[in-house]
């Protein structure tokens, strides 16, 4: 017998080679009914895996990642079935689940129009009521070739023949259509109750431009309607928040064909750059940071050092200086670790923390940049922690405590993962064990609930990745702490321990933003624009009546401007009721309009931008309400 313990730490033994979802069943039919995969000692696996060994398991529904997951991979085969069968001489590429979905990267003749796309969805919707079961089979390497050839399936071809020779080559059916594919799935498409098909792009095979442009459809489904309501009604929320769409009418940022990639930041947008950047400087200092800066441009062979060179060669920008070879720097860590050799370190000194705000290039395709989501050029808050073997669980939930205040200043709530040893790693496996561990460790101090990422963690050691959870309840991966034992092998770098001798010091490699840029739109959206005031790139916004009113409005503004309020007078030549309005497209937190009886000395009338309501105030109280409000960081205005 072996023994399953389960999510809620209760323990049932069954026969050996019992599936995930029998053992489902066996706790009731109900819960076999809404399991749509399962998560085995860690591991995401389809409902039809089989148990053979003493395991831990969480039984998964569509409330949980997991089970999202195995529901809208299911949606992109049932989306790959449709097209075959109105369009039987399409050829299929790939077709994953994605984070809000799932997409299926299509080679055809025809080009896909909105309408289309709507007669896909209802073939989609008349497959899902033919109910037909998933079934998972496998095949030899031959075998597997010999089927995608006969079908005509060009790229499931490549895929099979770049797999290892000892690879499981296993296909999902359903009905007439089967897939290469290995899972996981559901059991069957009853539960989809609810389809739509959401956009297309152009997306080129294996991401190179080189390669064939092929057709990307992109879709979601639900087990309730009222999911896909709710869905759809919170896309057009995120459409009116595109960062994009808010940093041009707000004038923050713009993006040019001169320089696709690299953003422009307009004197509004530096504003609120500067603002953040200083709130990192205080943050780090006050925990004992010390900041530097290294170049931009370094010598390849110090990129061959590091081992970017083997993993990171494609991503990166080239230049040559006299006659020898040199890198534009995508990342900041060999610099750091070039000013730690400048000099002998003892053990005292550890752990030594430098953070640097430092500009770094990455190659992204054309295709994938976004706004300031994805760009080839940004600015990463990276720090370095060098330190002794023995600091390593102490620094680790130091930087998680960093991460954690900085994220609640925003209103943040995030969710965390560890990730471990990929494939393209450098260093032993018993290196790696204990890296990982030691992350585990810090995280189980904490009492913080984490997911496992399988093979996800940095080419030298293993992660923590914080997803931060927006006001739509949308999640982007922001703050990272890596645990490196490689960089100071690699680099020779040592501390003078008590004994006399020579030691390794081992690295975090961290950040808390990620980049500002990419932050920065994050913000935008999770704020609508409407930052809170100590970011806003004007904090009040003066309003005179008339004319005659410009004196005094000029006064007021001078005097909140003293005491390092952002503070602007809008004097122009327009109705009075056109520029309030104009202040409130503009977002502006606080609004005074000015006029003969604040001109003779009486309470000014204050407007407050997320409520709308019209407060008397005395010049003095606004100055103290500011302040406060601008050091305590608030989130409101009130």
């Amino acid at each position: 017998m072996i023994a399953i313990t389960l999510k809620d730490g209760s323990i049932k033994t069954y026969e050996p080679g019992i599936t995930v979802l029998e053992v489902a069943n066996d706790i009731s039919t109900g819960l076999a009914k809404n399991t749509l995969a399962g998560e085995l000692n860690g591991k995401l696996v389809d409902v039809r895996q089989s148990i053979t060994e003493d395991s831990t398991l969480n039984l998964l529904k569509f409330e949980d990642e997991g089970g999202k997951h195995a529901f809208w991979h299911t949606g992109s085969h049932l989306l790959a079935q449709a097209i075959k069968r109105l369009y039987p001489q399409v050829k299929l590429a790939i077709g994953p689940a994605i984070d809000n979905g799932f997409y299926y990267d299509i080679d055809i003749d025809v080009i896909i129009t909105p309408e289309i796309m709507e007669k896909i969805e209802k073939e989609m919707g008349k497959i899902v009521k033919e109910g037909l079961a998933l079934n998972r089979y496998e095949l030899s390497r031959d075998e597997a070739l010999a089927k995608v050839n006969k079908e005509g399936e060009t790229y499931k071809a490549e895929l099979i023949e770049n797999l290892p020779e000892d690879a499981i080559i296993s296909f999902y059916s359903q009905g007439e259509f089967s897939d290469l594919c290995a899972g996981p799935h559901i059991q069957n498409l009853s539960p989809i109750k609810a389809i739509k098909l959401l956009s297309l792009a152009g997306a080129y095979w294996h991401g190179d431009e080189k390669n064939k442009m092929l057709q990307r459809i992109y879709g979601i489904a639900f087990p309730k309607k009222s999911q896909l309501e709710e869905y759809l009604t919170l896309l057009e929320e995120a459409k009116k928040r595109d960062h994009r769409k808010l940093g041009k009418e707000l004038d923050l940022f713009s993006l040019h064909e001169e320089g696709p990639g690299f953003p422009f930041f307009h004197p509004k947008g530096v504003i609120v750059r500067n603002e953040l950047e200083n709130f990192w400087r205080q943050e780090h200092q006050r925990r004992g940071y010390q900041e530097i800066k290294t170049p931009t441009i370094l010598n390849s062979d110090l990129w061959k050092r590091s081992g970017h060179w083997d993993h990171y060669k494609e991503n990166m920008y080239f230049t040559e200086i006299d006659e020898s070879e040199y890198a534009i720097k995508p990342m900041n860590c060999p610099g750091g670790m070039l000013v730690y050799k400048t000099k002998g370190h003892s053990y005292r000194d550890l752990p030594l923390k430098m953070g640097e705000l430092g500009l770094v290039h990455r190659h992204e395709l054309h295709g994938a940049l976004h706004g300031l989501m994805r760009v080839r050029a940004f600015t990463q808050d990276d720090a370095h922690i060098f330190m002794t073997p023995d600091q390593i669980e102490e620094e680790v939930i130091n930087v998680i405590d960093l991460a954690d205040d900085i994220y609640k200043i925003f209103g943040f709530s995030y969710k965390v993962e560890l990730s471990t040893k990929p494939e393209n790693s450098i260093g032993s496996d018993e290196v790696w064990e204990t890296a990982t561990e030691a992350l585990r460790k810090a995280l189980e101090k904490k009492g913080i609930d984490y997911r496992i990422n399988p093979g996800d963690g940095a080419f030298y050691g293993p992660k923590i990745d914080f997803h931060l959870e927006d006001s739509l309840g949308r999640t982007w991966q922001c703050g990272t702490i890596q645990l490196d034992f490689q960089m100071p092998e690699l680099f020779d770098l040592n501390y003078i321990g008590p004994d006399g001798e020579k030691h390794r010091p081992v690295i975090i490699h961290r950040t808390i933003f990620g980049s500002i840029e990419r932050f920065f739109g994050i913000i935008i959206e999770h704020f609508a624009g409407k930052f809170p005031v100590w970011l806003a790139p004007v904090q009040v916004m003066i309003i005179p009546v008339a004319d005659v009113h410009h004196d005094f409005a000029k006064n007021v503004a001078g005097e909140l401007s003293a005491i390092g309020i952002r503070t602007s007078v809008d004097t122009r030549d327009e109705k009075l009721g056109y520029r309030i309005r104009d202040a409130q497209m503009q977002k502006t937190p606080y609004m005074l309009v000015v006029g003969d009886k604040e001109a003779a000395g009486g309470d000014l009338a204050l407007r407050v931008r997320d409520s709308g309501d019209v407060s008397l105030i005395s010049l003095e109280d606004l100055k103290k309400k500011l302040t406060e409000k601008i050091i305590t960081k608030s989130l409101t205005l009130d």
